[in-house]
């Protein structure tokens, strides 16, 4: 398919037509912005939908790990027996026992439903990078602070160094009734995971804090554990479900988000379905424009055949002239789709400013920022489909070109 100097010089003088020729010149202008539009739009949205995923399992394994071990009842007694077993299995990087526990949290008379979360010394210097004010080294066993999610800061309109009281409905029994438990906890921190549903709900504290709050003892509510893959935690913790049969329940991020994976999966296939139709009407408009070019061009190209140019010369200059449109129209729709995710967010602002509607609302979106995360092998899928269609798309008017019959056009000549 290399062109000759010949068959360059023709291919560029159709690629742009003269005076007289604007109309075609015009189509072939809008088929090369449509095939841009359409490889931005299919990267775009793919990478959004990549980077949703994405960020969703960082941050939701990131808080929870890649699975849970619990017992039946809530509680593990012979906690310490099960977190050898698990650290000593093959694949799992890190076990560490944890307590969770939904409750009630007040602060000024204003109540709010809380997850208190019991944590060990490393897990709570691992929260440290998601701090955004105080300090988490406040958070001591017996000192009574704790850290909770910026949103449930912002909802109790509590700061660092207030006094926050959490209510653990399970207190003391007396003649009277169960009287809840109400403990007063000093703010050490506040941070941000980036999941709203963790942001308004937590409250995190020093295992033993816990243990007193809820009344539990030694014991702990679960066992959290980290793999080497997350995506085959389920074969690295089988061996585990084995020995734990009857005793605790093996649960891993699958199965705890399945419905909201899936969903994501689902959403993801029909996207590219959907926006792969705009690369496939661009292409017809590139069809249309060269079955235009050669109609408009029918006496040059018969004069061509008779001062000795070939089918094959004809053919090549065609499907030059139409992948030439489809290949620019894919690099500058992939420049057009990564700028606009470098810029996404203040893009996002700005459309919300002009049509005063809340595009990214966190309570709902899960995220508190839109994300992206490009897959090179999406990219180049996505570059190979808009090439490919657009090269077949040249087939029939170059063909039609190539069998041009010069004696039928120029007989009346």
């Amino acid at each position: 398919m290399i062109l000759s100097p010949f068959e360059w010089t023709i291919a560029k003088r159709y690629m742009l037509p003269g005076r007289g020729e604007a109309f075609i010149a015009l189509v072939a202008g809008i088929s090369l912005a449509a095939v841009m539009l359409g490889v931005a739009a299919l990267v775009i949205v793919m990478s959004v939908m990549n980077g949703f995923r994405a960020e969703l399992l960082d941050k939701i394994v990131g808080l929870n790990g890649h699975a849970i071990i619990q017992a039946y009842g809530g509680r593990l007694d012979d906690w310490q027996d099960i977190l050898k077993r698990v650290r000593a299995t093959p694949g799992v990087t890190r076990a560490s026992p944890l307590i969770e526990q939904p409750l009630l949290a007040n602060f000024n008379g204003r109540v709010e439903a809380i997850l208190v979360r019991g944590n060990t010394p490393d897990d709570l210097k691992r929260l440290e990078a998601k701090r955004t004010a105080g300090s988490f080294a406040t958070l001591q066993p017996g000192t009574g602070t704790v850290a909770i999610g910026s949103r449930l800061a912002e909802n109790l309109g509590a700061r660092i160094g207030d006094t926050i009281t959490v209510i653990n409905p399970q207190g003391r029994s007396t003649p009277f009734g169960t009287v809840p438990r109400e403990i007063g906890y000093k703010i050490g921190a506040i941070f941000e995971i980036g999941v709203y549903d963790y942001d308004q709900a937590y409250v995190v504290m020093p295992i033993p804090d816990a243990q007193t709050l809820l009344l539990t003892g030694d014991s702990i509510g679960m066992i959290e554990v980290t793999t080497t893959d997350p995506d085959s935690v389920s074969e690295t913790l089988a061996p585990l479900r084995e020995q734990l049969a009857g005793r605790a329940v093996v649960t891993d991020w699958k199965t705890i988000n399945a419905s909201l994976f899936e969903a994501l999966a689902v959403e993801r296939v029909a996207m590219f379905v959907v926006l792969s139709i705009i690369v496939l009407v661009a292409v017809f408009n590139i069809l249309s424009s060269l079955i235009m070019l050669v109609r408009a061009k029918t006496r040059d190209i018969a004069i061509l055949r008779t001062m000795g140019a070939t089918r094959r010369s004809l053919l090549k200059i065609f499907v030059t002239i139409g992948f030439v449109i489809g290949a620019l129209g894919t690099l500058v729709g992939l420049l057009l789709g990564f700028v606009f995710l470098f810029f996404r967010q203040p893009i996002v602002h700005a459309v919300e400013i002009v049509t005063g509607q809340n595009l990214w609302d966190p309570s709902i979106r899960f995220l508190t920022e839109l994300p992206s995360r490009s897959d090179p092998v999406e990219i180049t899928t996505i570059c190979i489909m808009a090439l490919v269609l657009s090269f077949l798309a040249t087939l029939y008017p170059a063909m039609k070109a190539a069998g041009t019959d010069p004696v039928q056009v120029l007989r009346y000549e």
